[in-house]
């Protein structure tokens, strides 16, 4: 449900000389400013240890700003009046007194403006830290205003189910959950919330959206990336944590959830529940059936010779951290009851790609012979989630002239062709959903945790049983080959990402 934006906000930002305010935040923040998408009156307040001073602050963040916004470096005039809104306080986060003089500062600028506003608190800190700061945050009441009063975290939502719990339970000693606001970025591409737009606002995909008509589901997030900078990071995540636990297990929740009786919160996040509840758990001696994992060795892309994931900065010599996975899942309820959606993820593989593939079932009585082509391509739906973002049907179709001859055709439809307007970045769908008090594009405490729970067996058997095989496929590939009978052992295979297959704007 869109809410209406409040005229004052007070937005905190702990972390403010991190990695993420850096690259994600501040350069959302000032698009939407350009926009005139933030709040009529609007603060920003920036916490951090080592802050030096507001000049030293502001100058970072314009360089920020240049190098990772999707506009580029910013104009004089633009600049100037955007930094303009921007306070700095020097704090260490573990001791009170940072907490009472936040607290002072805010109420006195909602005395300077004469009322009222709301309070924004993002954590883009590291896990370890949310406990002292949202208690910081209770200590000094900054927390107890329920309706104005808004605290943001980021991902990894804690290391397994037992340590996301106590994540939870930190937050809600001074938050209730309507005031959490848990990120998940993906949620912010405009493809992903097109999904729903695309299922519950035309009649013709309700008919076939089901176990009748559809034979899998592939979800695929792959990166050419290795790394990077993040070995320390990766070494105690790996791509399960990492990736499917949460982005890809929204992904799935979007695909299977059914229709809302309201474009609601509270109503769309209680269906995507459902399919977390109605996913078939993995059973510990099963997990080789439903799961694959990898790990990138040394090879090539584009030309470029790669180190392998154990050649990394910060990463252990023989690390057993794996950089691909692959799950196989199944939706117990009427409309999936046996349809598999695969999920696979990994870094260093042939593309960097996002895309959900609906692949429907064959027909029932083939009329045609194979040698016209009518076996060149299962008709599928793909949702494109990046590069591009768009929509393709693929079905079959009678080439020109004679004799008889089929081949696959795409009906495609790109966001960027059809509207020709710049499609916002995912952080400034999401903070500006945050400032108007909007949750429908965040999980809930009870989402996360069932992801976890899913995904904890798996975690659990490779934890106790190392990869006898790592590294097991190279810079370039697909992924290992145990992915590959993963859905082998189906009948199936996974078919090749659609914007690999050069039918995508570039």
């Amino acid at each position: 449900m869109q809410m209406e934006m409040r005229k004052d906000v007070l937005f905190t930002l702990f972390g403010a000389e991190g990695d993420l305010s850096a690259r994600l935040i501040l350069p959302a923040l000032f698009n939407l400013h350009l926009d005139g998408l933030l709040p009529q009156h609007f603060l920003l307040y920036a916490v951090d240890r080592t802050v030096p001073d507001l000049e030293s602050l502001a100058a970072h963040y314009r360089q920020s700003i240049a190098r990772y916004s999707r506009r580029g470096k910013p104009k004089e005039k633009e600049w100037q009046r955007f930094s303009s809104l921007i306070r700095f306080i020097r704090a260490d986060l573990s001791e009170e007194a940072g907490y009472h003089e936040l607290a002072s500062a805010l109420s006195e600028q909602e005395k300077a403006w004469g009322g009222n506003a709301d309070q924004i608190f993002y954590l883009a800190i590291p896990p370890f830290l949310f406990e002292p700061v949202t208690r910081g945050l209770g200590n000094s009441d900054l927390a107890k205003n329920r309706e104005r009063a808004r605290i943001v975290v980021e991902k990894p939502l804690g290391h397994d189910l037992e340590s996301s719990r106590a994540i939870n339970q930190a937050l809600l000693k001074y938050f209730e959950e309507r005031q959490i606001f848990r990120i998940d970025h993906f949620l912010g591409k405009e493809t992903v919330q097109n999904i729903l737009a695309m299922r519950f606002a035309n009649p013709m995909f309700e008919p076939v959206w089901n176990r009748r008509y559809i034979d899998h589901v592939a979800i695929t997030v792959a990166e050419t990336l290795g790394v990077e900078h993040r070995g320390g990071y990766y070494e105690k995540a790996g791509a399960l944590r990492d990736m499917v636990q949460n982005h890809l297990m929204q992904l799935l929740c979007l695909v299977a959830m059914e229709a809302p009786v309201a474009y609601d919160a509270d109503d769309i996040r209680s269906k995507k529940m459902d399919v977390l509840r109605a996913i078939r758990p993995i059973a510990f001696d099963e997990v080789g059936e439903f799961a694959a994992r990898g790990q990138y060795g040394p090879g090539w892309i584009g030309g470029r010779e790669l180190k392998g994931y154990r050649q990394e900065p910060l990463v252990h010599a023989s690390s057993n951290v794996e950089t691909y996975a692959a799950l196989k899942l199944h939706v117990d309820n009427w409309r999936w009851q046996d349809v598999p959606f695969y999920l696979r993820t990994g870094k260093r593989l042939a593309a960097s790609v996002s895309e959900i593939s609906i692949r429907f079932q064959d027909v029932p009585h083939k009329a045609f012979p194979a040698s016209v082509g009518l076996d060149a391509q299962p008709a599928r739906l793909v949702i494109l989630i990046q590069p591009e973002q768009g929509i393709v049907l693929k079905f079959i179709a009678k080439e020109p002239g004679s004799p008889l001859r089929l081949r696959p055709v795409d009906m495609r439809f790109s966001y960027k062709e059809a509207f020709r307007v710049a499609a916002p970045e995912a952080y400034e769908t999401l903070l500006r959903d945050i400032m108007a008090g909007d949750a429908t594009l965040f999980m809930r405490a009870d989402q996360v945790e069932a992801a976890w729970q899913i995904i904890m067996p798996v975690l659990e058997v490779w934890q106790d049983n190392p990869a006898p095989d790592f590294p097991n496929y190279p810079c370039g590939a697909w992924g290992p080959e145990s992915a590959e009978l993963l859905v082998a052992r189906d009948g199936r295979s996974w078919l090749t990402p659609t914007h690999t297959q050069g039918v995508s704007t570039p």
